[in-house]
């Protein structure tokens, strides 16, 4: 006899369409896991670099002297431009005065404009106290003597080895680079001996113009 409480197995019907779609179920998912990698690994693909460098170098900046406004050249601290001063320099009587001009300028390569003071002063001999100077500013060479007045740039009656009292000045660069310095600077170098100067004596002065740029 059969019981009534018995389970009712599924129609073999019912079984095939059960595993069917089981079978279909498993695809998709399978499917998916698929696209799933797949679209990871495209995304990864898709990307871009850009790069950019750059080159650089400083400027140029030098000053250069010259005693008679057409030769110029570097003059460092063991040889420096021996100025041409004016007749008797030489032979100074008490109250003389002598002076000699000195041009500076930047050269054509250089980048910045400059600002030159009068870094120091120096001298030695026998006669060092009994001689003073002053530098002034003049429009050329031909400018340049005992009596010249111009643009003052030391202060007369200044001792040989101070710079007290000193102004500075500026250099413009060249206006057409690589070809042209840039414009010349006449200065007036005055030396004035004293009342008491005694027979016999001499001195050496020496001068440092130090350039520095300002752009």
């Amino acid at each position: 006899m059969i019981s009534s409480s018995s389970a009712v197995l599924p129609a073999k019907g019912e079984l095939i369409a059960q595993k069917e779609k089981n079978r279909k179920i498993r695809a998709v998912l399978a499917g998916g896991l698929v696209l799933g990698v797949g679209a990871a690994v495209t995304l990864a693909a898709w990307n871009d670099s850009e790069f950019a460098t750059g080159t650089f170098g400083a400027g140029h900046f030098n000053m250069q002297g010259s005693t008679n406004g057409t030769d110029f050249s570097d003059h460092a601290a063991g040889a420096p431009a021996q100025l041409g001063f004016s007749l008797s320099f030489d032979s100074l009587s008490p109250t003389d005065t002598v002076a000699a001009p000195f041009v500076l300028h930047l050269d054509q390569d250089t980048t910045n404009d400059a600002q030159v003071s009068v870094a120091s002063a120096t001298v030695s001999g026998t006669a060092a106290d009994e001689l003073s100077y002053s530098i002034v500013q003049v429009a050329s060479m031909a400018a340049c003597t005992p009596t010249a007045t111009g643009t003052q740039i030391v202060p007369a009656g200044t001792t040989l080895d101070s710079v007290i009292g000193a102004s500075t000045f500026t250099l413009a660069k060249s206006t057409a680079p690589g070809t042209d310095p840039g414009t010349d600077v006449f200065l007036c170098v005055q030396v004035t001996a004293s009342s008491t100067i005694a027979q016999d004596t001499a001195a050496v002065g020496t001068w440092e113009f130090l350039g520095t740029s300002t752009s």
